[in-house]
């Protein structure tokens, strides 16, 4: 065990078990009610927060919370797309992150379900947002992520910190993407030599990008 990193939970007998699933703490969830951040009316949305780490929480009185990635609860993660595709609800075209919102709004009572099938769980911290500003989430180099000039890379291959040049073309498109990146960040799917992820920041446009 001496370089993995292991999660888990005390069970009734002082026992080291494997911490709850997905499902387990979302029926559990009166249990963890003084340790609640916030409480989001879209759950397909909070699932895609947890995906990708970080993010921003609109708040009912117009203000934005920041949220950061603070731990898992040690379960591997399940692709919804895939098992979507597999049950012939989605094409490998579709299981997109719009598509699975627009198969969610047409199947609201599967929803609860299928997020269960993934049983791995984000858990995050509050991250002080000053009024106005743009800043991006912290990075596991310790500073804001910088829409479009950060990106997520695999420690072992690339440096936290090292310039990356990245030529490829924009999304869905032809139109060349020749730009120079800092490697700030990283992820648990981000794993091999020649492989990234691009922080485009916020808003409607860069969550379609």
């Amino acid at each position: 065990l001496k370089s993995m990193s292991l999660r888990g939970r005390l069970d009734e007998r002082r026992r080291v078990v494997p911490y709850y699933s997905r499902a387990e703490i979302v029926a559990r969830e009166r249990e963890y009610a003084d340790r609640v951040l916030l409480w989001v009316d879209d759950p397909v949305e909070l699932f895609f927060l947890q995906v990708q780490g970080s993010g921003r929480v609109q708040l009912a009185d117009g203000g934005v919370t920041r949220l950061a990635y603070a731990d898992q609860n040690g379960h591997p993660y399940q692709s919804i797309g895939r098992l979507l595709i597999e049950r012939g609800e989605l094409t490998s075209e579709t299981a997109t992150m719009p598509g699975i919102k627009q198969w969610a709004r047409a199947n609201p009572s599967r929803v609860t379900e299928l997020l269960n099938r993934n049983p791995s769980y984000v858990f995050f911290r509050e991250q002080p947002l000053p009024p106005g500003s743009a800043e991006g989430p912290g990075g596991a180099l310790g500073v804001p992520l910088t829409a479009e000039r950060s990106m997520a890379i695999d420690p072992r291959h690339v440096p936290l910190g090292a310039p990356v040049f990245l030529a490829t073309t924009h999304p869905d498109s032809p139109t060349p993407l020749r730009r120079l990146f800092v490697a700030q960040d990283t992820g648990g799917a981000i794993r091999g030599v020649v492989r990234a992820d691009f922080f485009w920041g916020f808003g409607a446009t860069a969550g379609q990008q």
